[in-house]
Parts: structure tokens; sequence; C-alpha cells
């Protein structure tokens, strides 16, 4: 096979082998979309012990990009890097530039040490990862598409968490479409949703590893009972007196006043508050373009 030919040229290892002692087992990926609640998630878990975090490498945005978005159709022309002829050669090449780049980074992480992979935003990767990474564990997270839209329509208007962000990078935000045409704004989240948590949701359905789905509306009503049942499910060893400080350490109360609010980026934390967010009209047109996910996700709160 290619693969195998291309093994023996490279003295590559075989798929399951570690690289310098990452073990593939070890990594935890966080999938989902922007405003999932991925950011707190991440942090109450990075904070335990014989815990790392790695805060959005995106390399599910690199390779997603490329083969769904800028090449999908392509994926029978040989001459496309990621075609489907050399698919096991590619794949295995994403598997090592993983574990290559995690040994590097989180040489700790070769102790035994688990590796919290925050990535929403290259939640549309998702599948590829995974194929790559079988012995990888998998945390869906997910959230109401109408809450995730309304924080994100907050977000993007002036004078916002993410205006700052720009102005650090020596950069002025300009005239955004949730300010000039909302409604378009909205349309085009609610697309973005089903873009990433649709693909995250099939890497989640094709995973045969330990796996968990989260709901950040469950996440909020129970952190504690929820985090428990996330070790448990992926079949991780914590200390529960260390997660329920971190727990109340990474707790929305705990957050100061002042980083509160309309227009921060710790925004309401409150499951449902789209109704006050979005207009009827910017709802229905959630609704209709993430209809059938939202569902399946929220069988009974969808109809809420």
């Amino acid at each position: 096979m290619i693969q195998d030919a291309w093994r023996k040229i490279k003295g590559a290892s075989p798929v399951g082998e570690e690289t310098r002692g990452v073990r593939p087992e070890n990594l935890v990926w966080m999938f989902g979309t922007a405003r999932t609640g991925s950011s707190w998630l991440s942090a109450i878990m990075g904070e335990i012990g014989g815990y790392s975090r790695w805060h959005e490498p995106l390399v599910g945005h690199l390779f997603g990009n490329l083969y769904y978005v800028r090449a999908g159709h392509r994926s029978e022309d040989e001459h496309f890097i990621l075609g489907a002829r050399y698919r096991e050669l590619w794949l295995e090449t994403v598997r090592r530039f993983v574990l290559d780049s995690a040994a590097a980074r989180f040489p700790e992480v070769a102790g035994g040490r688990y590796l919290i992979i925050k990535e929403p935003q290259g939640s549309m990767g998702a599948p590829l990862l995974m194929e790559a990474l079988p012995e990888s564990r998998m945390i869906l997270l997910v959230r109401d598409p109408r809450d995730v839209v309304a924080s994100n329509l907050d977000a993007h208007k002036k004078g916002t968490w993410t205006a700052d962000l720009m102005k650090k990078g020596g950069r002025e935000k300009p005239p955004s479409l949730a300010e000039r045409r909302p409604d378009d704004f909205v349309k085009g989240q609610a697309r973005r949703y089903v873009r990433d948590v649709g693909n995250a949701k099939l890497a989640y359905d094709a995973h045969k590893g330990f796996k968990v789905l989260v709901r950040y509306e469950d996440l909020r009503a129970d952190t504690l009972g929820t985090m428990k049942r996330i070790y448990s499910a992926l079949q991780m060893p914590v200390d529960e007196s260390e997660l329920a400080r971190s727990v109340e350490k990474n707790s929305w109360e705990n957050i100061p006043e002042e980083e509160k609010g309309e227009g921060k980026f710790h925004r309401k934390a409150k499951p449902g508050g789209w109704r006050e967010d979005l207009t009827p009209e910017q709802a229905e047109i959630v609704e209709g373009v993430a209809g059938p996910l939202l569902r399946e996700l929220y069988p009974v709160r969808s109809t809420a």
C-alpha cells in the first residue's frame, strides 16, 4: 500500500506508536463551536493536577477548511494534497504533525499527563482529526444555537471585547455586519454553527473511543455533577476535592462584576437568554437554518 511504502522510505512509526512519549490516548479534544463555554470548561480541567491545556491550536481549521471548504470537490483529484487515493498517507502525516507539535509544546505530557485541547474554532476538521487519532478522547460541547448566535451578535458590535482584541493586535475593527445588517449576520452565524457542530457531531458519532456529549445548559445547572460525569465517561482519573476547588474557582459567581455584562467576554451565562437578545424574526432565522441539529441535540428544549 502507498502508506506502507511511505513508512518504509521515511522510517515512520506504525499507527498507535508513541511520539516522543506523547500517547494519543492522552489527548482530549474539545469540539463544538465558539461561545459554547469551552473556555470555562477547559479552564476547570486545565487547572487540575495531571492535566495540561492547549488553547486553540486551530489544527482542525487548518485541515478542515482546506478539505471541506476550499477543495472538497477535488477529493478524487490525484494532484490535490488531501486526495482520496492518498488518504492513509496524509492522515498519518496529520497524526504525526499533531503528536510532534504536542510533544514540543507540552513536554510534561510525555510523563503521562492528559492534554486538554480546546478546539472549538477548528471543529470543522474534527472528523479528520479523530480519524487520524482514533485513540484520543473526545468532548462534544454544545449549546442552544440561538444563545450561541445571540452571544456572537453581541460580541461583534462596536466597543466590545472582540474590538479590544483587534486593538491589541494593532488593528481597528471595521464596521461590523452585526451592526449594519444584523439579520444577515445572524444567518451567517447560524450556518457557522451548523458547519462546526455538525462536523463535530459526525466525528463524535463515528468515534469508537472514549467520548462524552456535554450540554452547556447542564454544565451551568450542575457544574460539579456534570464534571464528574465527564471524567467518568472519558475514563480519566481525577481527585474529587481538587475538582470541586477548580469548579468553585472558575464559577460565574467568582468572576469580578466589572468583567461581566453586555459587550464583555463573560456576558450572561444564562441559558435561554436569546429570548431577550434576538428579535422574533432572528430567532426564526436561526431555527430555520439550525433546526434539525437543534432538535437532535435538544429534543425537548427545542420547542421551548
